[in-house]
């Protein structure tokens, strides 16, 4: 471990970090350029033999960026995806990134450090940073946006020049180390360890989105919101979210395990899929969507004004079905597959809508970290590894063998350390704080 990460450990003043000397590399969990095509041809892609943990070197930072000693970082569906290198290798975004000057030129390199949701300490600023310092506690957003582009000011996810951090660019936060722009970063959360702090801001924010905020399905009191994966990462804060601002969950979960863990977080309507006889074609059936919504009915005695859906293929069919008329289906991503089959009937005559959600702007990642800094929205944490299990972490991810989220402790030496406010901690209770951990 370098001088500057025990300094950081051991609660070191800003003067005392600013003067202690910026290590020349770090310990990183990345892919090789070299190692694009491993998978071809193979139907098991595990992502254990693609990442590696290594000796990187420190990147030189742009004005507007700082450098953040990375006490704890999450796994995200991005992170499997750039180890499997699909939907294309992420190598091609820092090529395409790698074209624009040199700031770009340093992101593209024979490996890509991954890893989109991180907590720390800043340690460097760019000379053109204003509102951070060295020695705040920080959590990041992932949006990576050019405050350059006019369309930034409107919504930042409308700008054409907006990547994912740590999947579109390189220096991402499964490191002791990491690089980002000043405007990824929000005040940590003071009541939370450093693991729950990484953990939230992905899966929370973009749920946010979709759910709360101005661009996506704009939930109001008493809404009937179908969730589905209602312990998965983006599931399981979109049920809190939903049951926050006076709605009510529907979650939907593949097992009675699930259901109960869904039930301890406060969703008082759980359907189990196994339960639903669809058989070997799943949510595929075309009866499905009949099946579901009677199931829905059941509980609640109505339709769902929204469905937060994200899984695709395997299930929007159901969801266009079951939505109420001028319902909306709101969507972020297809981890079943992009092609979607769905009887348009059931769209046009019953005045629905489909809308895009994807990611999240500032602004909404900021208000996501707000109502987490309340303590009204909990981190959904169930795993830990260390670094050097990143690989066997993104395995758990890869295989669905998790609940809620999964961290790495990148620098921190061990759980449980980065607390700063034990009285709302005590406050809220371990309990509910832990309650994806039980």
């Amino acid at each position: 471990m370098s001088e500057l990460l025990q300094a950081v450990i051991n609660g070191a003043s800003p003067e005392e970090l600013l003067a202690t000397e910026l290590p020349e590399s770090f310990r990183a969990a990345h892919t090789l350029r070299d190692e694009v095509g491993i998978f071809e041809g193979e139907t098991d892609k595990d992502v254990r033999r693609s990442m590696h943990v290594g000796e990187v070197a420190m990147p030189e930072i742009a004005p507007d960026e700082c450098i953040v000693a990375v006490m704890s970082a999450a796994i995200n569906f991005n992170t499997v995806w750039s180890a499997i290198f699909e939907p294309v290798p992420t190598f091609a975004f820092l090529k395409k990134f790698g074209m624009q000057g040199w700031y770009g030129a340093r992101h593209d390199l024979p490996y890509h450090i991954l890893g989109s949701d991180g907590a720390g300490v800043i340690v460097r600023t760019g000379v053109g940073v204003k509102n951070w310092k060295v020695g705040d506690k920080v959590v990041i957003s992932p949006a990576y946006v050019d405050e350059e582009d006019h369309a930034s000011y409107d919504d930042g996810m409308m700008t054409e020049s907006q990547l994912a951090w740590g999947f579109e660019t390189n220096f991402g936060s499964l490191g002791e180390f990491c690089v980002v722009k000043a405007n990824q970063l929000i005040k940590k959360p003071a009541h939370l360890t450093w693991e729950e702090s990484a953990s939230n801001t992905l899966c929370a924010a973009t749920a946010y989105r979709m759910l709360v905020g101005t661009h996506g399905a704009r939930m109001k009191q008493g809404d009937v919101v179908l969730v589905w994966g209602g312990t998965g990462g983006l599931g399981s804060y979109a049920t809190q979210l939903v049951k926050n601002g006076g709605g009510i969950p529907v979650a939907v979960v593949g097992s009675e395990d699930k259901a109960d863990l869904v039930r301890r977080q406060g969703v008082e309507h759980v359907i189990n899929r196994s339960e639903l006889g669809l058989g070997a074609e799943g949510f595929r059936n075309r009866k499905a969507g009949r099946i579901l919504g009677e199931a829905i009915r059941a509980q609640v005695g109505e339709d769902p004004q929204i469905v937060f859906e994200y899984l695709g293929a395997e299930t929007f069919g159901a969801s266009v079905y079951v939505a109420k008329r001028g319902g909306k289906i709101v969507t972020c991503g297809s981890s079943t597959g992009y092609q979607h089959q769905y009887d348009n009937r059931f769209l046009w005559m019953r005045l629905k809508s489909i809308v895009g959600s994807h990611g999240f702007n500032y602004h909404e990642a900021v208000e996501t970290n707000r109502l987490i800094s309340l303590g009204m929205i909990h981190p959904t944490l169930s795993k830990v590894f260390d670094l050097d299990g990143a690989g066997e972490a993104t395995r758990a991810v890869q295989t669905n063998q998790h609940v809620g989220k999964v961290a790495v402790l990148c620098a921190a030496p061990e759980e449980g350390l980065g607390v700063d406010d034990p009285a709302l901690r005590e406050k809220i209770g371990e309990d509910r704080l832990n309650l994806y951990r039980s």
